[in-house]
């Protein structure tokens, strides 16, 4: 998709074209209601603060379509390859992923979420890393690092949709 094409979608296009990226209402809507963007960099600039800062009810329904680190999404949904994608360099087949999927279920227990990092560019390894920091963490203090974490994701997304 061309930012032009963005530009020009009818409004319940554009949201479509948003939803896989993060699916926040209000932050769709705030993003589709700005348009026409001048140029990539102006809509990926907005859109990394478009209806910031995010509720943590925005956060919890956004993170209902992430799924684990080291389970890979099933179905056709942009959001599901857009995952694939983004989780293409863990491998789920050794020592680390055994110790990611212990780590997930510590974090789920503790903080009632999946976890969430930007999974792309990293490896296994850095990100289990991260996951054991992050477990250190109070449930207060980890809700801005999942809002950033989540916007990342989003902001990548949409940048990989641009090019697509």
């Amino acid at each position: 998709m061309t930012l032009t094409s963005f530009n020009t979608q009818t409004p319940a296009e554009a949201g479509a074209t948003l939803k896989p990226c993060a699916d926040i209402p209000r932050w769709i809507d705030a993003i589709v209601e700005s348009r026409p963007f001048a140029n990539e960099q102006e809509l990926l600039g907005f859109a990394g603060q478009a209806a910031n800062p995010w509720t943590e009810a925005e956060i919890d329904g956004a993170l209902k379509h992430h799924p684990r680190i080291g389970d890979r999404a099933e179905g056709e949904s942009a959001e599901a390859g857009f995952s694939r994608r983004e989780q293409s360099g863990v491998d789920t087949s050794d020592d680390t992923a055994q110790a990611l999927l212990q780590g997930n279920r510590a974090y789920e227990e503790k903080f009632g979420r999946v976890f969430l990092i930007r999974a792309a560019g990293r490896s296994a390894e850095e990100i289990l890393t991260a996951l054991q920091k992050r477990l250190n963490n109070t449930p207060g203090g980890e809700l801005p690092i999942i809002a950033g974490q989540l916007r990342e994701i989003a902001i990548l997304r949409l940048k990989g949709a641009l090019e697509s």
